[in-house]
């Protein structure tokens, strides 16, 4: 079968070529070029990811072919992200990059010149239109994946959904691939190791504003931008007092960041939300499942009411964050979820 591998340049999507390879695949490696801009302080990473993931092609024989998709991912990733913060969301890029550029513009294109299926190197399985969660529970990504159609996921392969990280990279070190001890990047999707407030601060223009305690309405400290905050935050606040708080409310048209030294606050504990651009695949209907409200947050029993875009936890949730993703289980199968509203 003629596969498109999505490689980045790291340890995952090489060992996945190679095992592609194995089972008797033909394949074709793709680096999708989807950002290129250096920031402050920030260096791109692309290049050094290109040249790493094309080394890797190299030594296992396979060809290589490079995507530009950074004019589609400033528009349906980078654009998302900053109309979100501006809203006072805290959005999650890299769900966003999964939905509309590695599982929707990478398959589209590489199905348009062949491709049979797509591959990446995430930590996840599938069984025919169903996504279910890696062996590996510490690096199952389907709560990344969650927004990705069953047409997509119908045509994919995860080659190493069924190993542990652990013998991921001694595979990777047995082959001798040069990537098998490359640190795994963090930060923001494919912009490398960029801090979220750099990144922004590029982007958005932001004012200083008042840090008020939720109760007292007494002025605490002073903020260089409300978009920077988080529900639920408490490092990084730099108050006068020097007491822990809590970020539990933010008043984006008065510029106002209100924290509370309440652990209790009302706002920051909820066992009910609203969902936006729910997803829901396989005909389920979102009753009686298992919900993860953050990447590697334990899973939680909860139900969803697609009447009213309601979903009830059966004990009560902290810090859930409007423009996060609620994660919806049934068992090891990822069914879908939505956003905080």
């Amino acid at each position: 079968m003629k596969v498109f591998l999505g490689m980045s340049g790291g340890v995952d999507s090489a060992v996945s070529a190679y095992l592609l390879q194995q089972q008797g695949h033909e394949v074709i490696g793709v680096y999708m070029k989807n950002w290129s801009k250096n920031l402050p302080g920030m260096k791109c990473p692309w290049a050094e990811d290109l040249a790493d993931a094309k080394r890797v092609a190299v030594k296992l024989g396979i060809d290589f072919r490079v995507f530009d998709f950074e004019s589609e991912y400033k528009q349906k990733v980078v654009d998302y992200m900053l109309a979100e913060y501006q809203k006072g969301n805290t959005p999650n890029p890299d769900i966003m990059c999964n939905q509309e550029i590695k599982f929707k513009l990478f398959a589209e294109t590489a199905f348009e010149q062949g491709a049979e299926a797509i591959a990446t190197g995430h930590y996840a399985r599938t069984n025919g239109r169903q996504l279910l969660k890696a062996r590996d529970e510490n690096k199952d990504q389907t709560y990344f994946l969650y927004r990705i159609t069953e047409d997509a996921i119908e045509r994919t392969i995860f080659p190493v959904g069924d190993m542990l990280k652990t013998e991921v990279k001694a595979l990777a070190e047995k082959i001798g691939l040069a990537v098998a001890h490359k640190p795994e990047s963090m930060g923001v999707c494919f912009v490398g190791e960029a801090n979220m407030r750099d990144f922004l601060g590029e982007f958005i223009k932001t004012k200083p504003g008042e840090i008020r305690e939720l109760e007292s309405d007494e002025i605490l400290g002073t903020h260089d931008g409300a978009i920077y905050y988080t529900l639920g935050q408490r490092h990084g606040l730099n108050l006068k007092n020097g007491l822990p708080y809590y970020v539990v409310r933010k008043d984006m048209n008065k510029n106002i960041v209100y924290v509370s030294r309440n652990l209790n606050a009302l706002s920051l504990w909820k066992n009910n939300i609203k969902l936006k651009d729910v997803i829901l695949r396989g005909n389920d209907d979102g009753h009686d499942i298992e919900a993860r409200i953050r990447h590697r947050a334990p899973l939680v029993k909860a139900d969803y009411n697609a009447d009213t875009n309601e979903l009830k936890f059966a004990e009560e949730q902290k810090s859930l964050t409007p423009g996060q993703s609620v994660v919806f289980y049934r068992g090891e199968i990822c069914i879908g979820g939505g956003i905080i509203a």
